[in-house]
């Protein structure tokens, strides 16, 4: 499916006219469906309510971008809008820019299990590793993330070490009772931190 986009730029910004410039082209050649361009100082009304708080800002589909990028980037987020999903979280995780994962899971929850993807993936980085956690520490208890329990069980048994301890932490960050059975097999681990973790976690549960 192409892809719709919406462009917020303002007079004097230096980089919005290569933006600009750039969706045209990707309009032209069909990569970009529409493209709605929004004037921020004319229409702060709009920016505020897409909380736009610099230009260019950007969103193809359903990812959200701050700031100037080549032609080259505008085009692979705009045919990967529909599958890039993993590849979007990977970025803004990396960048520091977990809350539009977040705004991304609020709208719908089972988008979640990417965050379990990500942590199962060797190239993960400690900086995409903090993010996850980072946003467990923040909702893990709301329900948003309950996806993730079953993704996480299966992380708890993993072969590498790091894993498993992420797995039995962020699974002790959700709580609730369906974590309960993945935090016991966890105590019987042969990494001590695991055990110490799961431990730790059910002593504070009352189930």
């Amino acid at each position: 499916m192409i892809p719709d986009a919406l462009l917020f730029l303002a007079e004097g910004c230096p980089h919005c006219k290569a933006v600009l410039d750039a969706f045209c082209v990707l309009v032209k050649e069909g990569s970009i469906g529409k493209l709605e361009v929004v004037n921020a100082e004319i229409h702060p009304e709009i920016a505020a309510e897409y909380g736009v708080r610099s230009v260019p800002w950007w969103k193809i589909g359903e990812f959200e971008f701050e700031g100037s990028a080549p032609i080259s980037e505008i085009r692979k987020w705009a045919r990967s809008s529909g599958e890039g999903e993993k590849a979007y979280f990977f970025e803004m995780l990396k960048s520091g820019r977990r809350s539009k994962v977040e705004k991304m899971i609020e709208k719908k929850r089972d988008r979640a299990v990417i965050l379990v993807e990500l942590l199962a993936d060797p190239e993960a980085s400690m900086a995409i590793r903090l993010g996850i956690g980072a946003t467990l520490e923040q909702y893990g208890k709301s329900g948003l993330l309950d996806a993730m329990i079953p993704g996480l069980g299966d992380l708890a048994v993993h072969g590498d070490d790091l894993v498993r301890a992420d797995a039995c932490h962020f699974l002790s960050l959700i709580g609730g009772k369906a974590v309960v059975p993945h935090l016991r097999q966890c105590l019987l681990d042969s990494n001590s931190e695991v055990r110490e973790t799961a431990a730790e976690a059910l002593a504070e549960m009352p189930y």
